[in-house]
């Protein structure tokens, strides 16, 4: 019987076929983010030189808020938990960072590793009792841890080291010796770089082989476990991984104020965290960055509006803006990018 000689030729050179022929849609793309990302670089480190030390001090806080909300979107985004108890995690990196300058005059640079630590390992640990839970009740287990920390903090026998309802006030740390910067500078500078540092860690892990397993969870558990993954490990590692990213992200903002007290790391900062990821947009890490422009400047923007209607004019501005891009920051910079495509072609 004859074979079609379709069916003779090799794979290997229909695969190079296709390889060649790449849409040109995806090397745009490509290069496109990279120019976005170029150009971000080069406008964050100009930021310092061109805005007075108040300005320089709010855009530091931001980054804050954005890596504390990369953590989440790493938790929620990535791996599909919800949660409404990160404000604990960034109260313990705060007070771990707090305590440790203040009582142990442990340099600023080596808190960030030890908050990360102990944020994972208490972040780890919380994930493992809560591996029975999933969507609302995880949410509630989650509420829970947030509204106890405030309360924890104050407590009598923690007071030495927490400093009680007083809290405990630090001093900003100086740029080092031969930088020509101020204190307001060289933090902005020391908080891009492990902002930075800390993104590519989150970029290289989902696109890893454990990033894999832990999108795989979020989309279909019950397929996921069939193909091997342990969803017990790899739920508690994101619980692990993203209260590492919190803990780092409070410790930085302790630096930053200058001060940490129980009532700064309330419910409202965990709902400002999680408005923040919806905004920048869900599982896309980048949205990070305009998640923390938001929390930070938004409440701003409505309490100049008006003062006595602020949080009015804050939630007519959130349901606008969830209107008008009903996926966030990330569906709003996809159509763009689907625009500029279209006008090219």
């Amino acid at each position: 019987m004859a074979v079609p000689v379709e069916s003779t030729l090799p794979s290997t050179a229909t695969d190079a076929v296709q390889t060649v022929e790449m849409p040109r849609a995806a090397r745009r793309g490509g290069s496109i983010a990279f120019i976005s990302g170029i150009v971000f670089l080069v406008v964050a480190i100009a930021i310092p030189l061109l805005f007075k030390n108040f300005l320089v001090f709010q855009f530091t806080q931001m980054l804050v808020y954005a890596i504390a909300i990369l953590g989440l979107n790493l938790l929620t985004g990535i791996n599909g938990q919800f949660s409404l108890g990160h404000s604990a995690f960034y109260a313990l990196g705060a007070y771990t960072a707090a305590i440790l300058m203040d009582q142990f005059s442990v340099s600023y640079v080596w808190t960030l590793p030890a908050a990360g630590v102990i944020c994972f390992v208490a972040g780890f640990l919380f994930g493992l009792p809560a591996l029975r839970l999933e969507g609302i009740y995880l949410a509630l287990a989650t509420f829970a841890l947030a509204i106890a920390t405030p309360q924890i903090l104050k407590l009598s026998p923690l007071e030495h080291w927490t400093g009680g309802v007083q809290g405990i006030v630090i001093i900003k740390p100086d740029a080092p010796p031969g930088i020509p910067l101020n204190q307001d500078q060289w933090l902005y500078y020391f908080t891009l770089a492990v902002g930075l540092l800390l993104y590519i860690l989150a970029r290289n892990l989902v696109k890893s082989r454990s990033g894999r397993a832990l999108m795989a969870i979020r989309d279909n558990p019950i397929a996921a476990r069939s193909m091997g993954v342990n969803l017990a490990l790899y739920k508690s590692l994101a619980f692990g991984t993203s209260a590492l990213y919190t803990g780092i992200a409070g410790a930085l903002g302790a630096i930053i104020v200058q001060f940490v007290a129980p009532d700064s790391f309330t419910l409202v900062l965990s709902i400002a965290f999680l408005v923040g990821l919806v905004v920048g947009g869900v599982g896309w890490l980048p949205g990070a960055i305009f998640g923390g422009a938001f929390v930070l400047f938004v409440p701003n923007i409505a309490e100049g509006v008006s003062k006595g209607l602020s949080g009015a004019v804050y939630g007519v501005i959130l349901i606008l803006l969830i209107y008008l891009m009903p996926t966030g920051a990330a569906g709003f910079v996809r159509s763009v990018l689907s625009r500029i495509e279209r006008a090219r072609s």
